[in-house]
């Protein structure tokens, strides 16, 4: 299609080949959006669930934590549980791009932005 006009040619497959990568990384950003990771602390009594965008979706707490005296406690475990959800939607996330980077052909260990 290009023939004959040497860099525009060249120009005009880079302008595509950037369109698909926007395009590809539009629907990663979908799909990251869909899906879920979970977190948890007190060795399960406390889970929260997040998207591998790290948006906090559900909390789940066992019933037999629900103590008045230990308030802190569960504070404590609910808290740890959501940076774990947050910690493992990011390393999610991370695992997706790097997987797409490859996809593209892109030197390992160049981050795409999240």
């Amino acid at each position: 299609m290009f023939k004959g006009l040497g860099q525009l040619g060249d120009m005009a497959k880079m302008m595509k080949a950037a369109k698909d990568m926007q395009d590809r990384m539009a629907s990663l950003q979908e799909d990251l959006a869909q899906l879920t990771v979970q977190g948890e602390s007190g060795a399960g009594l406390v889970r929260a669930t997040a998207t591998a965008k790290g948006e906090l979706t559900g909390l789940s707490i066992d019933p037999s934590i629900l103590v008045a005296s230990e308030k802190e406690v569960v504070e404590d475990l609910i808290l740890a549980a959501i940076k774990d959800a947050q910690k493992r939607a990011a390393e999610r996330a991370q695992a997706e791009m790097a997987k797409l980077a490859q996809e593209l052909g892109l030197p390992p260990g160049m981050n795409l932005p999240v």
